[in-house]
C-alpha cells in the first residue's frame, strides 16, 4: 500500500507525481498570487519557504499515508500547472477530501476536470474510497462547476467556517461516491 502514496499518474495532457524541492519556486509564483487563494482558508504565500515548507509536509504525510499531493505538470513541456491532493484521509471510513490549485494561466483549460477524474478514479480504485468530498467557498463559482462537472453533489452550507485576514465565509461541501454515475470526460 506504501507505493499507492507515490503514484504517477498519466491522462492525455497531463502527469500527476509528487512535487520535489525543484518545484518550489514553480509553486510559490503560483499560490502567492492573491487571485489563486482568493477563496482559499489561508493566505497568498510570501516566500520560497512557504513553498519548500509544503513540499515537506506533503511528503511526510505521503510517507504516514495520511494524504496524497501531486504536482500537475503539462505535457510535453514538464511545466508545473498547480497541484491536486486528497487530504483528510480516513482509511477506516474510506472517504478523503479533495482539492486543486492551478496557475492562473492554467486556469479555463479543462486541467481540473482531467486531473481531478484521474485522481477520483484513483482514489476509488488504488486507494479503496467510497466517498471524496470537497469544501469550498460558495461563492466559488469556478470550484463549484468544476466540482459539479466531476460528478459531485452539494450537499450543504456550514455558515461562518472561516475568517481569513478578518474575512468571515461560509463553506459548501459536496461529496462524491464510488457508486455515483462514472463521469464521461471528453479529454481535449
Amino acid at each position: 500500500m506504501f507505493e499507492a502514496f507515490y503514484p504517477v499518474i498519466e491522462t492525455k495532457r497531463l502527469v500527476l507525481r509528487p512535487l520535489a524541492i525543484s518545484d518550489s519556486e514553480s509553486l510559490l509564483s503560483i499560490f502567492s498570487d492573491a487571485e489563486v487563494m482568493k477563496y482559499w482558508n489561508t493566505p497568498p504565500w510570501t516566500s520560497i519557504q512557504n513553498a519548500v515548507d509544503f513540499i515537506n509536509d506533503s511528503k511526510d504525510s505521503m510517507l504516514c499515508q495520511a494524504s496524497l499531493t501531486l504536482g500537475v505538470y503539462l505535457k510535453p513541456t514538464d511545466e508545473l500547472a498547480g497541484k491536486c491532493m486528497l487530504f483528510n484521509y480516513d482509511k477506516e471510513s474510506k472517504r478523503a477530501e479533495i482539492g486543486f490549485g492551478l496557475s492562473r494561466a492554467c486556469w479555463g483549460k479543462g486541467y481540473i476536470g482531467e486531473a481531478g477524474e484521474a485522481l477520483i478514479q484513483y482514489g476509488f480504485n488504488k486507494l479503496g474510497l467510497r466517498r471524496i468530498e470537497a469544501e469550498i467557498d460558495p461563492d466559488n463559482l469556478s470550484s463549484a462547476n468544476a466540482l459539479e462537472k466531476l460528478g459531485f453533489s452539494r450537499e450543504g452550507v456550514l455558515r461562518q467556517r472561516w475568517e481569513i485576514n478578518g474575512v468571515v465565509s461560509d463553506s459548501a461541501l459536496y461529496g462524491r461516491l464510488v457508486t455515483d454515475e462514472p463521469l464521461k470526460l471528453n479529454n481535449a
